[in-house]
């Protein structure tokens, strides 16, 4: 998608298809339900919500209910999803598929009806290029289907990013992992930390379409083909699956804190453990520089003449056999 385009429209049967790009104004002033082809399926896709009035122009044409249309612009706090006459209206988050990643998350509304779709997207950005490429060159059978298998398509080709997304985070996970055990540093608790974060935000993302799609599957709606129900059945199965991916990435990433706080205490205590080595050698030798160093008149080693050297030499045999005392208890292994 190039940065001009803030609208696409798509019309497509089994031996045909054609595309236009132009911006909410155009299609609110062409979009006629009373000239569309019922043996094509059209689908209207707009990257941007800027031009409100264009929009809720074309929502009036073809009859949407003025809390839908309010729902567009309206921040989402829960996926949902409502039945009409005529259409069936949802939103959801997904991933916020752009360069300017301000934001995690992309509000999506989908309106269904019998031959067309709509999608609207809060934030500008590529969601569904594969999408884009079955209709152009007659991949798998989504031309010869109608606008609930296009619908099927666009929630897949967004569970794919999700998928890529968790993807990219276990590959982190793994390098977390490793320079944990090759190198501690100060910054690896706060990436352990931002993935947690990272997770958490993607699972409530997950978890919401997941519920959409279980209503979507048991509706009873003349728009959702019931052969074509098996579908939203396997998102759902790829929506559990990827919950239990984000559960067992969150438990890495929980022992992955664990085993750097033991690491750090680890290392720690081989310090502690050097330190008292070194004073436990270094103790009776100050003692012995103590004693001597005393201001006695009366100290008959005073007098010695080899007093100095034997001395040193007792401080020496002292710690010598201290060291070998502590090599031999194996104080001094690293593990």
């Amino acid at each position: 998608m190039t940065p001009s385009i803030k609208a696409q429209s798509y019309q497509f049967s089994k031996d045909f298809f054609a595309v236009k790009t132009g911006d909410a104004f155009d299609f609110a002033n062409e979009f006629n339900l009373d000239l569309l082809d019922p043996d094509n399926v059209y689908w209207l896709n707009f990257h941007e919500l800027d031009d409100r009035a264009s929009i809720e122009q074309l929502c009036q044409k073809i009859g949407l209910d003025k809390l839908s249309v309010e729902s567009i612009f309206l921040p989402l706090r829960r996926a949902k999803v409502e039945e009409y006459s005529n259409y069936l209206f949802f939103q959801l988050h997904t991933l916020r598929n752009s360069n300017n990643d301000d934001q995690l998350t992309d509000q999506i509304t989908f309106v269904l009806s019998d031959h067309f779709l709509l999608s609207f997207q809060t934030n500008k950005g590529q969601h569904f290029g594969e999408v884009r490429d079955r209709i152009e060159k007659s991949k798998g059978k989504i031309r010869n289907q109608k606008a609930d298998f296009l619908l099927f398509r666009l929630l897949d080709a967004l569970l794919d990013e999700i998928f890529q997304y968790s993807s990219e985070i276990s590959d982190e996970i793994d390098l977390i992992d490793d320079r944990i055990h090759s190198q501690m540093q100060s910054n690896l608790l706060r990436e352990i930390e931002l993935k947690k974060r990272q997770l958490i935000n993607l699972r409530k993302i997950v978890h919401p379409i997941k519920d959409l799609l279980a209503v979507l599957e048991s509706m009873n709606n003349a728009l959702i083909e019931s052969r074509n129900k098996q579908y939203y059945k396997n998102l759902r199965n790829s929506c559990v699956s990827l919950l239990e991916d984000i559960d067992a990435h969150k438990q890495i990433l929980e022992g992955l804190a664990n085993l750097y706080y033991a690491l750090q205490n680890q290392r720690m205590n081989e310090i502690m453990k050097i330190l008292t080595v070194m004073s436990s050698i270094f103790i009776p030798l100050t003692f012995i520089a103590g004693v001597y160093g005393m201001n006695f008149k009366h100290m008959p080693e005073l007098d010695y003449p080899y007093g100095y050297y034997t001395i040193i030499s007792i401080m020496f045999l002292l710690s010598c056999s201290l060291l070998i005392f502590f090599i031999k208890r194996g104080w001094l292994k690293r593990d």
